[in-house]
């Protein structure tokens, strides 16, 4: 469960009880102190610091919920977000199925229309939205290529990922199903998702690796094979994003997270961190008599971004 569902909402009873009146709620506002999530709701500006893109999003539909006269059952990119499923970036909108007969979308509140089965909604801390396998569905319809197939890949991952590093290939095919089964003949957008749907893997670990695989896919690369397994000193495993095996080459996707992220370091520093890279990647290179690239998110902007990294290796579909 994100961050988002930690904060405290504050509404002006709460901060009535705390000697705030209007007028105070006011300036706390417009000195930094309060921010306003919605009409009556609040949260203290310090603890909206170190949330990310997902909490945030989570946020601002507990602050909606808060206040709605209708529960309201969140949809796209709101539920995935409350899924825990990567959203890249922030449209900074709440987003919500609606039936026919409600208002448009607004400021802040997009309004998708849509049917729902019982079977198509979930709860997920107390707020409604639509289930893992909807959500992917809507999100592969509607949205980007990028953001979709981040999404869908990280809920394979979900669904399918069994530690240790293996892989639950029946568990994977058979929420592919589901989703696809949300795909009716007449949905807008339904090339599109079904495009995205039957391209997700959940062996991809990162937003940034999902995103690789789409730029690969257009470069006119075979499918690379995700996290293989390499054999490394001392009877530890090494595991490689990208095997590139129509180039003979690996492929490494090289996010911030790998440096920074207490969960990924095992709590070393980043110097630390990066001598074991270091290591590791001397490792492979000797062992396969491969190439092995890196790159990030400034390589994956476009294909012809990631081509040119990868080319400066000598590394090109064949």
């Amino acid at each position: 469960m994100t961050n988002g569902f930690v904060i405290p909402l504050r509404q002006r009873r709460d901060l009535a009880i705390l000697g705030y009146d209007s007028r105070r709620i006011r300036r706390a506002v417009d000195a930094g102190q309060l921010t306003l999530l919605r009409r009556g709701i609040f949260a203290r500006t310090t603890e909206l610091a170190d949330l990310t893109v997902e909490d945030r999003a989570v946020l601002r539909a507990r602050a909606y919920a808060a206040i709605a006269s209708i529960p309201p059952i969140f949809a796209t990119r709101t539920a995935a977000a409350l899924h825990g499923l990567p959203l890249l970036a922030d449209d900074e909108k709440t987003h919500v199925i609606s039936t026919a007969d409600r208002p448009g979308s607004g400021y802040e509140v997009v309004r998708h229309r849509g049917q729902l089965d019982e079977d198509d909604l979930t709860e997920i801390g107390g707020l409604r939205c639509t289930s893992l396998s909807r959500t992917v569905a809507d999100l592969a319809r509607t949205d980007s290529r990028e953001r979709a197939v981040s999404a869908a890949d990280a809920a394979l991952r979900k669904v399918a990922f069994r530690a240790p590093e293996t892989y639950d290939d029946d568990a994977a095919d058979g929420f592919t199903d589901m989703a696809l089964a949300h795909i009716s003949p007449t949905s807008v957008g339904r090339a599109k998702a079904r495009w995205v749907l039957t391209f997700a893997n959940g062996r991809a670990q990162l937003p940034g690796e999902s995103i690789s695989r789409i730029r690969l896919r257009e470069l006119g690369f075979a499918p690379p094979s995700l996290q293989v397994p390499v054999a490394g000193p001392r009877g530890c495993t090494y595991w490689v994003d990208f095997g590139l095996d129509d180039a003979d080459a690996w492929g490494e996707f090289d996010g911030t997270s790998k440096y920074r992220d207490q969960t990924m370091t095992g709590g070393r520093s980043t110097s630390e961190v990066v001598e074991r890279e270091k290591r590791r990647e001397d490792w492979i290179r000797g062992v396969t008599k491969r190439a092995l690239v890196r790159w990030g998110w400034g390589d994956i902007t476009d294909a012809a971004s990631l081509g040119r990294r990868l080319a400066a290796f000598g590394v090109r579909p064949r």
